[in-house]
């Protein structure tokens, strides 16, 4: 069995003379709640229209569920999607509209209705016209009629957005469930970090276009520790001051700064230590490990690195 399920190469999207999307290369898994995050522009939506036929292919490959996108056959009947509004019928029942959307399926079986209402905590609303739905009730109809055919992956473009707390938790209690009882692999998109930090185990970071980073939850946390940051004029004296010192573990981020990882560490007892040695510390600052602070790191560090090649 495969285990890839979605499989980007080398896509390109242009709109006239705006670059949209610029050499993606990505790659989703089977079983991954996968996180695509990314600022408004920054190509998500569009990349989303690619994978599932809403948006030409005009320059690369992508290969989902095992068929091309210029060829897709099967693939999108397994695929499932809420991208940018979900679209129901207004005057139609919450029950109405999921039995339409099963028509277009060929599922007879009235019971894939019931169990997916129960699913999506909308049996009580059933009844009720879509048009009447609270935002929160709609991106859940969304969410049904996305699932209703058992798809084996789902696109949810920013599912919560606009969504209050208590819409938020409900929402990422049922991203959960259907990774973990339907073995649904999924991309969702989302700007709000914190969230996607909690349903996904893989994240691709895109920004202008580009996929500029693909990383793990595992390794999002190894990078991301919290700590202390030494901001320092000798970062290799100091590392070695450090190390001879026996401050570890600790890591170098950049040509000024280092990370000690130890919470126990005082901070006054490593600056006499650095100073001591030849060793002028210029800032101290505590790291809380975050999403926001990873993505907004590797933001501004991917600004540089394009402005200095320009």
């Amino acid at each position: 069995m495969n285990d890839v399920i979605l499989d980007i190469r080398a896509v390109s999207k242009r709109f006239g003379n705006y670059q949209a999307l610029e050499n993606v290369n990505l790659t989703v898994k089977r079983g991954d709640v996968y996180g695509l995050i990314g600022e408004n522009g920054a190509g998500k939506t569009t990349l989303m229209k690619l994978i599932t036929g809403l948006s030409p292919l005009t320059q690369g490959q992508i290969t989902l569920l095992g068929e091309s996108a210029q060829h897709y056959h099967y693939a999108l009947r397994r695929t499932g999607a809420i991208i940018e509004t979900p679209v129901a019928f207004p005057n139609l029942t919450v029950r109405q509209n999921l039995k339409v959307c099963a028509i277009q399926h060929g599922l007879q079986d009235a019971q894939i209705i019931d169990e997916t209402l129960e699913f999506v905590h909308l049996v009580k609303k059933q009844r009720t016209r879509a048009k009447h739905l609270s935002l929160g009730q709609r991106q859940r109809l969304g969410l049904a009629l996305a699932i209703l055919p058992r798809p084996d992956f789902l696109v949810l473009d920013e599912p919560i957005n606009g969504l209050d707390p208590t819409g938020i938790i409900d929402f990422r209690q049922l991203i959960k469930r259907l990774s973990e009882e339907r073995d649904t692999t999924i991309l969702i998109s989302s700007h709000i970090l914190s969230e996607l930090y909690q349903v996904s185990n893989r994240f691709g970071i895109i920004h202008h276009g580009q996929l500029i980073k693909q990383v793990t939850k595992e390794e999002l946390d190894e990078a991301n520790q919290a700590g202390l940051i030494f901001t320092v004029d000798k970062v290799q004296l100091a590392s070695q001051t450090l190390d001879q010192s026996g401050y570890a573990p600790f890591d170098v981020l950049d040509d000024q700064r280092i990370l000690i990882k130890d919470n126990n560490v005082t901070a006054a007892n490593v600056n006499q230590v650095l100073v001591e040695n030849g060793v002028a510390v210029k800032a101290l600052t505590h790291q809380e490990g975050s999403l926001e602070q990873y993505y907004t790191d590797l933001l501004a560090k991917e600004d540089q690195r394009h402005a200095k090649s320009n």
